[in-house]
């Protein structure tokens, strides 16, 4: 089918242009700079910078031994982020991720009073390590954090430091002692991205480097307050109503009791996707132009980022599972025959 990419709805400012090519070198430095420690998984890098720049958050499913702590935390060196890594067990509790007060005692006046420590959730970056292990009551409390971005005790409220950034991951092939994440809490995250085997070079190259020399130093790419500008930026990108229009009803074609839904929609999905969807594919969008060098959202970008928003948000059947239909291959259809213009 043919494609087209959206024309300009105005002129855009020129000091946003100045700001998308700076993203955009910024961009590419980054990459040159994972490439030495991360060989591969450039894709799964680029969707990670959207997801911060959009101030959203991101699942990532892969089975172990494929780096994502290692290219989570050197993605927070390149950016000069703080890193916090929690490991989620069925035993953590609340307070273990976000903090507890302590009874401390003055030794000058020998008063007490209670103070609050921090807990590893007071980071910019956040590295929520098998999220589907720990019991409801715990993720709950680490998505209020990212919905409200701060940690509310003792009828004390303390905000969480800007950027803040939270990167859960799932295990695919383990699902005993789990507590999956509900849909309603799933929706939260803006993409869910998988993580797969590296091709046979790179793995090649991957034993070579691993077991040769270890990696020099990173050296930072941007600061925390250029990544505050350029979320800020990413709001002012430009967006054509068509563009919007169809990023709308591609997440509307989701939905079985659409009216209009297609008969491999109503066999395979249960429940299709709501309307934070499509606020996730448009910021992705302005975001993914920004990466690009460009202030204006063709709709090729958003089509681009369907299954990374869409795939965690389309609930299939038990006749998708019969037949080994995954909600990517019905994302990817649907990006195949959904006309570009109403």
């Amino acid at each position: 089918m043919t494609r087209t990419v959206s024309t300009h709805p105005a002129q855009p400012d020129p000091a946003d242009l100045e700001a998308a090519n700076l993203v955009a070198a910024a961009h590419k430095n980054l990459l040159a700079q994972m490439g030495r420690v991360i060989v591969g998984q450039k894709d799964v890098v680029d969707l990670l910078m959207l997801g911060l720049l959009c101030e959203g958050h991101c699942i990532l499913e892969g089975v172990p031994g494929l780096a994502k702590t290692l290219m989570i935390s050197s993605l927070s060196q390149l950016l000069s982020l703080s890193f916090g890594r929690i490991q989620f067990t069925p035993d953590l509790m609340p307070s273990d991720i976000t903090g507890t007060e302590i009874l401390e005692e003055d030794h000058a006046t020998g008063r007490r009073h209670m103070r609050f420590v921090k807990g590893p959730l007071f980071a910019n970056m956040i590295l929520a390590d098998e999220i589907n292990r720990t019991p409801p009551k715990t993720q709950a409390a680490l998505l209020q954090a990212m919905q409200e971005h701060h940690v509310t005790t003792a009828g004390v409220t303390y905000p969480l430091d800007k950027p803040f950034f939270v990167l859960g991951t799932q295990n695919p092939i383990e699902s005993e002692g789990t507590y999956p994440l509900p849909e309603a809490q799933l929706d939260r995250f803006m993409f869910k991205i998988k993580v797969d085997y590296p091709n046979l070079d790179e793995e090649i190259e991957i034993a070579l480097s691993t077991t040769g020399k270890r990696a020099e130093t990173l050296q930072p790419v941007i600061d925390k307050a250029q990544i505050i500008q350029m979320q800020q930026v990413v709001r002012r990108v430009i967006i054509a109503r068509p563009v919007a229009s169809y990023a709308v009803r591609l997440v509307r074609a989701t939905r079985p009791r659409e009216e209009k839904a297609l008969d491999f929609v109503k066999q395979y999905v249960t429940w299709g996707a709501g309307p934070r969807a499509c606020q996730a594919l448009l910021l992705g969008g302005k975001a993914r132009a920004l990466l690009d060098g460009r202030t204006n959202v063709s709709i090729d970008d958003i089509r681009s980022l369907a299954k990374p928003v869409l795939r965690h948000r389309v609930v299939t059947n038990f006749s998708a599972e019969s037949e080994g239909v995954s909600t990517d291959d019905i994302i990817g259809r649907l990006t195949e025959v959904l006309p570009d213009a109403d």
